[in-house]
């Protein structure tokens, strides 16, 4: 197997998990947190979230969908013109932009807000909050779910 198909394997296999870890937040968790009231949201924020933020898992995923692209670029480098190298590409601009950007710009600092909120003394707005956590969670799902289809396709195509 060459670097560029082993580097793909790795990224469908990266982009791949995180699908999945965002299809179970976005599918299975946003029904059961859209029927909680104000205080049993925060309260499961207050558990989850410290938690799932500081995940061996998030970090692994997160940096593989980036490395693993860019080692299979750095291997086609040669001919940027394959589809492979142009589906990695969109790939990974896709992770940037989907992925680091979307959670360092706006998902970060709304945990930060939402894990401020007094579980007795909800603020006026917090479904506001809530519907802004589960769109920005749908980006993210989509992005990843758009990202593994492209790895999987530039890794059929190499």
């Amino acid at each position: 197997m060459k670097t560029e198909q082993i580097a793909l394997t790795a990224s469908v296999v990266f982009a791949g998990l995180w699908s999945g870890l965002l299809g179970m937040l976005t599918l299975v968790m946003h029904p059961m947190l859209a029927n909680m009231n104000g205080a049993e949201f925060e309260r499961f924020l207050r558990a989850f979230l410290p938690v799932a933020r500081k995940a061996w898992f998030n970090y692994v995923c997160a940096i593989g969908m980036a490395v693993a692209p860019i080692v299979a670029l750095i291997s086609l480098r040669d001919d940027p013109s394959s589809i492979s190298f142009l589906l990695a590409a969109i790939g990974l601009t896709i992770v940037i932009v989907g992925v680091y950007v979307v959670s360092n710009v706006w998902k970060e600092p709304l945990h930060d807000v939402m894990l401020t909120w007094n579980p007795e003394a909800m603020p006026t707005d917090w479904e506001t909050g809530r519907s802004r956590y589960f769109a920005i969670n749908w980006i993210q799902a989509a992005a990843t779910w758009t990202v593994f289809a492209l790895f999987l396709a530039a890794l059929i195509a190499a």
